[in-house]
């Protein structure tokens, strides 16, 4: 038995929607702990695609229950939307959970998200648009409606006729918005109450159920280490806390449940939006791993900005999430390429940089430091041991994990839930050493 955390341990869109989908099937209830409809994870099975923003990837399996935390924020639109589509699909839904705490994203908060970031010009952050940040504002703010406000009818009417006519004022007189109609906005959403009430619970007695039942769970973040609203790359950041340290928070359950934790890396790196990135390539070898590796936001359709794997990032996110292992995806991207770079370290202003700054206006100085490695050349696509791959390809894996001193569980060689070198199962498998036979970090 072991309770997991699956965070991203780059700028998100890493992989994780794969890897909690592989791990899922060993756990018998998978909470998602933060973030919204800004996330989107794509998980194939058999050929076929499923697209997830709000539900956790868990759901494909049975008899595994799914919880949606009180860290996440709410678009009940999309949320139903998604129900909806893996009804149609076959997929049932009567194992999702619903937190009674988590906040509610309304029609004003993607207003104002979206004329917030217009407004900003050559300042903007990069957001999805989709009023996360606003939701989140407002539940700092002590102003938001949850879960639990809403399926309640009469109390909502009350609370909606206020903050609809308030944010009406944001709306109309900052950003010179036509105003929302408060009947209309109370309807829509008293008609989503009625759908969602049935999936509605206190998750947090839920979870921590099922830990005295000593049942795996595995808890699920959206977006990665360096969107951390206090460890990312501020302020090109997400508005809440996908590191470990948020599950805690966000599931509602203690530091002592977590048994590992898990992060999941590119065997390069992305990232979306606005905000520094050292190791971004700009020629043709960052096309090409943008086109071989289908690099486009699940959630907004944007290209992924690709560069090379940078190992400043990734001990930073060891250190920030105490990861004991590691998830390395889409090795198969870099099958094509004579050589291979990984950055070791940054130089600011010709002198050596170790570790990631604080202040976005330093990261920006900082130029990478790279060691060139050998490249295979040959197709990982169909490997499913270790002793499959090419001794360049597990010669890379073996520096990676060198750089991040952290060992490597589980390898992913395509979208597939198939393509998949699994070392260790980091719920049942011992808590231990891996890849050593291979001399991999013991």
């Amino acid at each position: 038995m072991a309770n997991v955390i699956v965070i991203g341990a780059q700028w998100g869109d890493e992989g994780k929607g794969k890897i909690t989908d592989l791990l899922s099937r060993s756990a018998d209830v998978v909470a998602r702990y933060q973030g919204g409809v800004n996330a989107g994870h794509t998980v194939v099975v058999q050929g076929q695609t499923f697209k997830l923003h709000l539900i956790p990837s868990g759901i494909l399996y049975p008899n595994t229950e799914c919880i949606i935390g009180s860290g996440t924020v709410i678009d009940p639109q999309v949320l139903i939307g998604e129900i909806d589509q893996l009804e149609e699909l076959g997929i049932s839904t009567k194992n999702l959970h619903i937190s009674q705490t988590a906040h509610v994203t309304m029609p004003y908060h993607r207003l104002i998200d979206q004329a917030s970031e217009d407004k900003r010009g050559k300042h903007k952050i990069g957001t999805t648009k989709r009023g996360i940040g606003p939701t989140y504002a407002d539940k700092s703010e002590r102003v938001g409606i949850r879960v639990i406000d809403l399926i309640d009818p009469d109390g909502l009417k009350q609370q909606l006729k206020w903050a609809v006519e308030y944010k009406n004022e944001i709306i109309h007189k900052l950003y010179n918005l036509p105003p929302l109609d408060p009947q209309e906005v109370i309807e829509r959403y008293l008609a989503y109450a009625d759908r969602l009430r049935p999936y509605v619970v206190d998750s947090s007695l839920k979870i921590n159920e099922a830990a005295r039942q000593r049942k795996n769970i595995l808890f699920e973040g959206a977006q990665g280490t360096l969107l951390d609203l206090d460890h990312g790359t501020y302020p090109y950041v997400t508005s809440s806390n996908p590191i470990a340290g948020g599950a805690c928070v966000g599931a509602g359950v203690g530091p002592t449940l977590i048994d590992r934790v898990i992060g999941v890396a590119k065997a390069y790196t992305t990232r979306v939006g606005e905000g520094p990135f050292p190791t971004e390539l700009t020629d043709g070898i960052g096309k090409e791993l943008g086109d071989r590796g289908a690099e486009f936001g699940t959630t907004t359709g944007r290209r992924r900005r690709c560069g090379w794997f940078d190992a400043v990032i990734g001990r930073y996110a060891v250190r920030i999430n105490g990861l004991d292992c590691l998830a390395i995806t889409k090795l198969d991207v870099l099958d094509e390429l004579e050589e291979i770079k990984v950055c070791v370290g940054y130089e600011i202003d010709g002198e050596p940089c170790h570790h990631l700054p604080s202040s976005s206006r330093q990261f920006a100085k900082c130029q990478p430091v790279y060691k060139t490695v050998p490249g295979w050349q040959q197709s990982t696509a169909d490997c499913r041991k270790l002793e499959d791959l090419p001794k360049q390809a597990l010669d890379y894996l073996k520096f990676l994990a060198e750089l991040m001193e952290v060992p490597i569980a589980i390898v992913s060689l395509g979208a597939s839930r198939d393509q998949t070198i699994i070392v260790e199962d980091p719920i049942h498998g011992p808590k231990r050493a891996l890849l050593d036979a291979q001399g991999l970090p013991v």
